[in-house]
């Protein structure tokens, strides 16, 4: 009985130290104790006076604060300075204790001793009160939420806050803009990567599998020429027998040209020709495929493929699949980087002959993986639609069901996905992006753009389900609003159809309910 009175005791006079009462914490969200910014809390405490008669005794929660180490004590260093503090100190100790605090912050982080605050001279006041210019800078002890909550007007009018970095170790100030370390670090990243494809394609034998690996995620454009033309199996592994490889392969081109191309005007040919003399000013980028000499270039390489491939001979659609290989492969000999400023004359003549036949054998290449979207009845595309439509079905029904209640048919505007390899929807630069996945993904021209065609509708659920009529859901769908995309919205397309092959590839039976 007698413990428990005196227990009461000491919790009736020690309300101040009562747990759960409002104490600064300092820890992960809360910067170390500054005894310039928290003056308050060096006023030392009154002592209760004692009998002199009865021993001091120490009571058990004292006992207990003493041998406790709390998760958010920053060391050894604060609880000296706090014993400090609680004495009757000048100015200049406390400083000299609060810099010490500061400099084994630095060395824990590994950074740069902060430089230091002249010490102020002594003024003839009490210890115990703050100075009245760091008054305001108590607010230094909110939580983050009630910083980002504070009023803007505020901040701006009150200076004071910007002096707060000073009692921060430097690692808790970050700097925003164009000399952000996230920007600098982004470009080492790309820098890195650039080396790692440099290294890969310098070996005796490219590994072809680390490289594919390697280019999925987008493929720097010093090494794309070359990285295409390994990955489509135009050029070999080994770099030895390149330079002889791509020698053999442009002469064995220009033999075709001499030995076909003439017949462009025969009567068994005529219409083909023409058909592609129409189709190619059609294309885009304009400014490039409207120079006399590119359109010579892909009339030649529209019409020998044709000729050499008579199960299928020319169809429309195929003409748009040369432009990204030409337009990468030109690009290695001009420093432009706006494919409309490009002037094709300008590049000299025994280059152009190289890149057309690269062209040629790379566009044949790709063509051989999906023929069968191009011979007889397309059986190619029209077995690919009809996958998407039972696809879109189970991954997202509302947009299906939406588009059957409208009678909005996928071949109405799919086809044309498929036929194209979704060229006609795309920007040019966001489709060769694209085609860096499809060189690396295996059957990525005819399997994979499965996958991104269902995430590339499932895209636009929100502007779909919006649209309540047949005739502007369809003039939506063949006009999709993709002009000011970039290299991030193709990755982002990109990962959900990655996601999607990846739950559906393996389990054919998933399409069907």
């Amino acid at each position: 009985m007698a413990s428990d009175g005196a227990r009461k005791q000491f919790w009736k006079r020690s309300t101040s130290k009562v747990p759960g009462s409002i104490q600064h914490v300092y820890g992960a969200q809360h910067p170390p104790f500054d005894p310039l910014v928290h003056g308050t809390l060096l006023k030392s405490t009154p002592k209760v006076p004692t009998t002199p008669g009865k021993a001091k005794r120490v009571s058990t929660f004292q006992e207990f604060e003493s041998n406790t180490s709390d998760a958010w004590d920053a060391g050894e260093d604060d609880d000296e300075l706090l014993a400090m503090a609680a004495q009757s100190l000048n100015t200049e100790v406390v400083m000299e204790a609060a810099h010490r605090v500061l400099r084994n912050h630095s060395q824990r982080q590994g950074q740069p001793e902060p430089q230091e605050v002249p010490v102020p001279k002594p003024e003839p006041k009490p210890v115990a009160e703050p100075p009245a210019a760091l008054t305001s800078d108590l607010r230094l002890v909110k939580s983050v939420s009630e910083s980002h909550t504070s009023c803007a007007a505020e901040s701006a009018s009150d200076p004071a806050p910007l002096q707060r970095s000073q009692s921060l170790p430097p690692s808790a100030t970050i700097t925003l803009g164009p000399g952000a370390p996230g920007s600098s670090a982004l470009s080492e990243r790309e820098a890195s990567r650039l080396d790692k494809f440099k290294q890969l394609l310098a070996e005796p034998n490219t590994d072809l599998e680390e490289l594919r690996k390697l280019s999925w995620s987008g493929i720097p454009k010093p090494v794309r020429p070359m990285t295409w033309k390994l990955l489509s199996g135009y050029l070999p592994a080994n770099v030895d027998r390149r330079p002889a490889t791509l020698q053999r392969k442009q002469k064995e081109y220009f033999a075709f040209v001499e030995h076909y191309y003439d017949s462009r005007n025969d009567e068994a040919h005529q219409d083909t020709y023409r058909q592609i003399h129409i189709d190619i000013p059609r294309m885009s980028p304009e400014a490039l495929i409207l120079q006399p000499k590119v359109t010579e270039i892909f009339e030649r390489i529209l019409f020998i493929w044709a000729i050499r491939h008579p199960a299928s001979g020319y169809v429309q659609g195929i003409n748009d699949l040369v432009t990204p290989f030409f337009v990468v492969f030109i690009c290695e000999y001009t420093e432009e980087d706006d494919v409309d400023t490009l002037d094709v004359s300008r590049v000299p003549a025994d280059v152009l002959r190289n890149i057309e036949a690269d062209t040629y054998w790379c566009m044949s290449k790709l063509l051989d993986g999906i023929q069968d979207n191009y011979t007889f009845a397309q059986p190619g595309i029209q077995m690919k639609v009809k996958m998407l439509e039972e696809l879109v079905s189970r991954i997202d029904e509302p947009v299906h069901q939406h588009l059957d209640q409208h009678e909005v048919h996928y071949l109405q505007f799919a086809f044309r996905w498929m036929n194209n390899l979704l060229m006609r929807e795309l920007p040019l630069h966001c489709t060769i992006r694209l085609w860096d996945t499809y060189q690396s993904e295996p059957e990525g021209f005819s399997h994979f753009h499965l996958y991104v065609c269902a995430a590339f509708l499932v895209r636009w659920r929100k502007e779909i389900l919006e649209e309540r009529d047949f005739q502007e859901l369809l003039l939506f769908l063949q006009n999709l609003p993709t002009a000011c995309w970039g290299d991030e919205d193709i990755s982002l397309l990109l990962a959900e159809a990655y996601r999607l092959k990846f739950a559906f590839a393996d389990a054919p039976n998933h399409y069907k309910k």
